[in-house]
């Protein structure tokens, strides 16, 4: 069975989690933070949804574990998402 072809999609300053597999998380994360950085935002959303909270855990790990791009990061506010998306201010 070949390994499917990855799929590009365009660096904004939103990421929809969504759309990928937890196990993918470790990878697209960091990865989408560099790019992020390489385009110029200082401020990025992950959105993570709201749930059982095990994906937001996940997240919040990943960016403490990233401090050579994470400055800081905050659960989202009423009009970016809630407890459903985290803001992450980047280096």
């Amino acid at each position: 069975m070949e390994e499917p072809e990855p799929v590009e999609f365009p660096i904004t300053d939103e990421l929809d989690l969504h759309t990928f597999r937890p196990s993918d998380l470790g990878e697209l994360i960091p990865a989408y933070l560099e790019a992020a950085r390489a385009k110029g935002f200082r401020r990025v959303r992950i959105i993570h949804g709201k749930g059982t909270g095990t994906l937001r855990t996940t997240v919040h790990t990943l960016l403490q574990r990233l401090p050579q791009h994470v400055a800081g990061y905050q659960m989202g506010d009423q009009t970016s998402g809630g407890w459903g998306a985290t803001l992450v201010d980047l280096k």
